[in-house]
């Protein structure tokens, strides 16, 4: 087997090592915090993974044979099921240090007007591009589970920590999901079909993709806010 093979899962790795590391650490424990994060997480992923399959089989995007290790489970490679594991754990821990570092961050009022007008926007959008798959199905999505955070009252519990969070993460994302559509390779492991989204690339990644992290996110924390609580 080639080395490259290796490529995708090498990112999943080197992106969770450090947090899996450090979850066992006295401050934070987040190992205790397991049961609630990965019900989030399987929750998220019964929404995203038939997405995921039923997008892949009408090439909305597709997947480079050559930098995966070639086990496919319902036509994805093994590794994309792992991304949403791994993606979800190092936001989560990352949110839950946080948390503990800086646990007068709040700004409700605040939150309760981005969840506002982010879901008016990503629902405005998505009903402008109705042809567009991608755009039309991750906007709607998004932009209702943005609309329902003020309905939830999330904005009073842990949102402010949440947005906080997802801001800093924008820059990992950009690394690894750079990595993933060809910004460090001479060829993407995922390829997107442009036609199925507005064509509008933050180096080599569509914009959608960032509104598709924030949905995994919401879903997620939603039960896991839940769970924990």
């Amino acid at each position: 087997m080639a080395m490259e093979s290796f490529y995708y899962a090498f990112l999943l790795l080197a992106s969770l090592s450090i947090p899996l590391i450090r979850s066992f650490e006295p401050l934070i424990r987040f190992w205790k915090k397991w049961p609630p994060l990965f019900a989030g997480i399987l929750v998220m992923m019964l929404v995203f993974i038939p997405w995921d399959i039923l997008f892949t089989q009408h090439g909305v995007w597709s997947f480079n044979h050559r930098y995966v290790l070639g086990l496919y489970l319902f036509g994805l490679p093994v590794e994309e099921w792992l991304f949403f594991v791994v993606i979800s754990y190092v936001i989560v821990f990352t949110y839950e240090v946080f948390r503990y570092f800086l646990p007068r961050l709040a700004f409700p009022r605040l939150s309760f007007w981005i969840s506002i007008v982010l879901g008016l926007f990503f629902v405005s959008v998505g009903l402008l591009n109705t042809g567009r798959t991608y755009t039309l199905v991750v906007m709607l999505l998004t932009g209702f589970l943005a609309l329902l955070q003020p309905v939830l009252g999330t904005h009073k519990k842990f949102l402010s920590h949440f947005y906080f969070t997802y801001l800093v993460m924008l820059l990992p994302f950009v690394l690894v999901n750079g990595a993933l559509t060809g910004l460090f390779s001479e060829a993407p492991v995922v390829s997107y079909d442009d036609a199925r989204n507005l064509s509008i690339r933050l180096f080599t990644i569509p914009v959608e993709d960032s509104v598709y992290l924030l949905g995994m996110m919401f879903i997620t924390f939603m039960v896991y806010e839940r769970l924990k609580r």
